[in-house]
């Protein structure tokens, strides 16, 4: 495959700024409707971009379980690769790349950890499965086998039986404050629609057209 050769040209739809809502969490989840109605796979999927003091960076998809005007909210082992990085450097991006509908958003801001109840409320809803392996999992820990992971997720199934499961002290959850959220929606010729909302002081949202 020769790479070079390889595009697309973006035809099925446009973004004018007629279209777009005043605030951009509503514009988000009118996005986000869309995605889901028109069969998007994993609409809440998002790329999350952190890194370290020093400034290295890593990708990894997460998936998005909450939003409100607060904010974007994902979960993670706080003992995790992601978790040091936030601790060390809280501004993060979030990518949702919705491409089967020629579209992306964009998200920049500053990751902060939700209260405990807000996590224990979320964990309490996870189907019994992925409670067990929240407390089985060390992760981005090294490991030498798969087998040592199925045999900690037995060990913890035995462990509780059919009792409730209690929320691990080392899991929880994050929010991702906007500062700045970018609607991209893909055109012909490359004449891509970029907008942009930056928070302002006052509480208010800044709206921008981007160049493609």
């Amino acid at each position: 495959m020769n790479l070079a050769d390889a595009r697309s040209d973006y035809r099925k739809g446009k973004l004018r700024r007629e279209d777009l809502k005043p605030d951009p969490i509503d514009m988000f989840n009118f996005w986000l409707d869309e995605a889901v109605e028109a069969g998007v796979i994993e609409p809440t999927a998002m790329s999350l971009a952190t890194a370290w003091a020093d400034g290295r960076p890593l990708l990894r998809t997460v998936l998005l379980k909450g939003l409100d005007a607060r904010g974007f909210v994902f979960f993670t082992n706080l003992e995790s690769r992601k978790a040091a990085h936030l601790n060390e450097n809280p501004a993060v991006s979030l990518l949702f790349p919705w491409l089967a509908l020629e579209r992306q958003v964009i998200v920049t801001g500053r990751a902060v950890k939700i209260p405990a109840l807000e996590s224990l409320q979320y964990f309490m809803s996870r189907p019994r499965e992925s409670q067990i392996a929240a407390w089985a999992s060390r992760q981005s820990k090294a490991i030498s086998s798969r087998k040592v992971l199925e045999m900690e997720w037995s060990k913890i199934k035995e462990k509780f039986g059919m009792g409730k499961i209690p929320l691990p002290s080392f899991w929880g959850g994050y929010r991702v404050k906007p500062e700045t959220i970018e609607f991209w929606q893909g055109g012909a010729n490359r004449l891509h629609d970029r907008f942009e909302y930056s928070a302002q002081p006052d509480g208010s949202w800044k709206i921008e057209r981007l160049a493609p």
